[in-house]
């Protein structure tokens, strides 16, 4: 038995593989060539190869194999829950909070906090009945992450990441004094050559697409405040292109200075506000999450607000 087979349109050039990996998050790079070798994947009726080039319009036919429970328990942990429907659901995200289950991390996410408070609302496009998490937020970066309770509003989601309609706006603070009031950090990304856990600036080609635009709020202390809007969505993108012009987060121990700032348990990044399309009713919806008080206090030590 097979779940419900579903169209898909293709927004970013590349391998098949990796295109469909991209498409819909939470899909693993092995399970798209598990699929495409099975043929779940097909263009133009015809199924495809993993290393088939894919351009921007290509629609897809995915045929997906029955989804299967997750192995992870569902916990009740309290959820600071910001928007909530039968479609959809947004959390304001602590800091300190795993997104996913992972190695040193198997439980107390959010993924787990989610499996009990949706219950049976669950999206399974990805081979798993799990809350589908559309895009993802650092441990320690604190704000809003959006979820996908069915199998239609996933897709409709993940279609929004993908051609960049899904608006995010982040709210930071970066070492160093700005020279211009705003800009635009367009810099492709990709795995650290040597240290697999980062990422990195790449030569044009090597990466995947990234463009972070920025505008100052203030300054002072040797520090900036500054909003920050993705228009993609890459791993450690706002750590990474801000530490590429030479102003990494305050607290960021990885891409920044390794020594610890008291009172920060890590980079001081907030996702401030989410705006998105409803995907059952085409509502034009915008939540926003108020800046925490571990932020405010960094504002006010530092004479930023």
């Amino acid at each position: 038995m097979t779940a419900p087979s579903f169209p898909l349109t293709v927004n970013e050039p590349g391998r098949a593989d990796a295109a469909l990996s991209a498409a819909l998050d939470g899909l693993t790079r092995s399970a798209a060539q598990r699929w495409l070798e099975e043929g779940r994947v097909t263009r133009n009726g015809l199924p495809l190869k993993k290393n088939a080039r894919l351009e921007p319009g290509d629609t897809l036919l995915i045929s997906p194999p029955q989804p299967q429970p997750v192995d992870l328990v569902p916990q009740d942990i309290p959820l600071d829950v910001a928007y909530e429907d039968d479609d959809v659901i947004v959390v304001n995200k602590p800091a300190g909070m795993v997104v996913h289950p992972a190695p040193g991390h198997p439980d107390g996410t959010l993924v787990n906090a989610l499996l009990y408070h949706c219950g049976n609302s669950l999206s399974g496009i990805n081979g798993e009945l799990r809350p589908g998490i559309v895009h993802r937020i650092d441990r320690d970066t604190s704000g809003l992450i959006i979820a996908a309770k069915n199998d239609r509003a996933h897709l409709a989601l993940s279609a929004q990441l993908q051609d960049h309609s899904l608006f995010r706006l982040y709210h930071a603070v970066a070492v160093g004094s700005f020279r211009e009031e705003e800009g635009v950090i367009d810099a492709p990304i990709a795995r650290h050559p040597v240290d697999r856990k980062r990422m990195a600036v790449c030569r044009p080609g090597e990466g995947r697409e990234a463009v972070t635009h920025w505008k100052v709020l203030s300054f002072d202390h040797g520090l900036t405040y500054l909003t920050c809007r993705l228009e993609t969505g890459r791993t450690h993108q706002i750590r990474v292109h801000l530490a590429h012009i030479g102003h990494p987060l305050l607290g960021d121990t990885v891409y920044g200075a390794k020594k610890p700032v008291p009172g920060l348990a890590g980079q001081c990044l907030h996702a401030a506000k989410l705006t998105f399309t409803h995907p059952a009713t085409g509502e034009v919806m915008t939540v926003e999450a108020p800046l925490p008080d571990w932020f405010t206090a960094v504002l006010d030590k530092y004479g930023l607000r």
